[in-house]
């Protein structure tokens, strides 16, 4: 299933590179604090769901926007 697969390169970007995907997403988003953007492990989702929120994107585009990093 890709979908599968997109979500586990996004958690596996997450994880890996946060420091340097946070600094990227801030840049795109400037509007997004750095509690908007407070990663915990194992929730990634919730992490998506708030940029989401802030962003207007789904989190499909997300997904896709951040896996291109």
């Amino acid at each position: 299933m890709q979908h599968t697969n997109t979500t586990d390169s996004t958690s596996l970007k997450l994880k890996g590179n946060w420091n340097e995907v946070k600094g990227k997403i801030k840049q795109k988003y400037a509007d997004l604090t750095d509690n908007d953007l407070l990663r915990e492990e194992g929730k990634d989702d919730e992490l998506l769901g708030r940029i989401q929120k802030k962003t207007g994107q789904t989190k499909e585009q997300l997904k896709t926007w951040i896996d291109s990093l």
